[in-house]
C-alpha cells in the first residue's frame, strides 16, 4: 500500500528529466490522450486515495489497461481490458485487503464523424468478477454501455467524456446487486513542447444505493516520442467536491504512464 509514496515521487523525477531531454523533439500531444487512436495502447494509472469515506483509512487502485483496434467487417473497432490490483480497508481499523480486482472489457464500435480530428463510439462492456478477496470486487458479473468522445479540432484544447452504465445479472446471491453509472469528462490544455495541463475525474452514481461521488482535479503531463512509442506521463490531484455514501474518495492523486505503439 505505501509503496505508492515512493511511486510518485520517481514519476515526477522521469517527467522532469524527459521533458528536459527531448523537449524540443516532442510530438503533437493532442492525440496521445484520446482514448480512441486507432493505435495500440498499454496504460499503467494508479490511484492513491488518502482518504476513504466512513473508514478514516486510505486505499490504492492500480491499474493495467490494454486497447487494441480491430475491424469486424467495414466496421472499425477498439477493445479495452482494465484490471485492477486494489487495496482496500476491509473495516475501520481492520488493516487493509490488496489483490486482483474485477476484471472490465468493453468493445466500441468507432463511428466516422466526417471530421478526422473528432472520434466518437459506443458499445457493449462486461464486468467479470475476478477479485481475489470478497472485499475488493462485487462478485457479480455486470454489463452494460460505453460510450466515448473525443475531440482534438483545436491544436491547443482538446476535450471529452467517457460515460458508461452497467447492472449486474449473474453471481453471488448474498451480495448487492450493480447498478452503476460512471462519467469522465477529458479536459487538455496544450503548453507546448509535449507538455499539457489536464483534468479527467470519474464522476460515479451507484442507482443501487443512491451513494455518488464527484471529485475534481487539476494536473499536469508530458508526452514523448521515441521511435514508434509514444510515452505520455501525468499526474493530477483530485478532490470530492460533492459524495455521499461510505466508501467515497475525500482526495486522491491520479497519476501513471499511458503507451501508445505506432503502426
Amino acid at each position: 500500500m505505501r509503496l505508492s509514496y515512493s511511486i510518485l515521487p520517481s514519476i515526477l523525477c522521469l517527467v522532469s528529466s524527459y521533458a528536459l531531454a527531448v523537449q524540443e523533439h516532442a510530438p503533437d500531444a493532442a492525440q496521445a490522450n484520446n482514448p480512441l487512436a486507432n493505435m495500440t495502447a498499454f496504460n499503467m494509472q494508479n490511484y492513491y486515495i488518502g482518504d476513504v469515506s466512513g473508514t478514516d483509512q486510505d486505499a490504492n487502485q492500480f491499474w493495467f489497461r490494454y486497447a487494441q483496434p480491430f475491424s469486424l467487417g467495414d466496421s472499425k473497432w477498439l477493445l479495452r481490458g482494465s484490471l485492477p490490483i486494489n487495496t482496500y480497508p476491509v473495516a475501520p481499523g481492520g488493516g487493509h485487503k490488496t489483490g486482483l480486482g474485477d476484471l472490465n472489457l468493453f468493445a466500441s464500435w468507432l463511428i466516422d464523424t466526417g471530421n478526422p480530428a473528432v472520434s466518437f463510439g459506443f458499445g457493449p462492456q462486461i464486468t467479470a468478477p475476478t477479485a481475489t478477496e470478497d472485499a475488493l470486487g462485487t462478485e457479480k458479473w455486470s454489463a452494460g454501455l460505453v460510450n466515448v468522445l473525443f475531440d482534438a479540432s483545436s491544436p491547443k484544447f482538446q476535450y471529452g467524456y467517457l460515460a458508461s452504465w452497467q447492472h449486474s445479472f449473474a453471481g453471488e446471491d448474498n451480495r448487492s446487486e450493480v447498478n452503476l453509472g460512471t462519467f469522465q469528462p477529458f479536459l487538455f490544455y496544450q503548453l507546448g513542447g509535449g507538455t499539457y495541463l489536464r483534468a479527467a475525474p470519474i464522476w460515479v452514481y451507484n442507482f443501487q444505493n443512491d451513494s455518488y461521488s464527484v471529485p475534481l482535479g487539476l494536473g499536469i503531463g508530458q508526452v514523448i516520442k521515441q521511435d514508434k512509442t509514444v510515452y505520455n506521463f501525468f499526474v493530477e490531484p483530485q478532490g470530492s467536491v460533492a459524495d455521499r455514501g461510505p466508501g467515497q474518495p475525500h482526495w486522491q492523486i491520479f497519476f501513471g504512464l499511458n503507451l501508445q505503439f505506432l503502426n
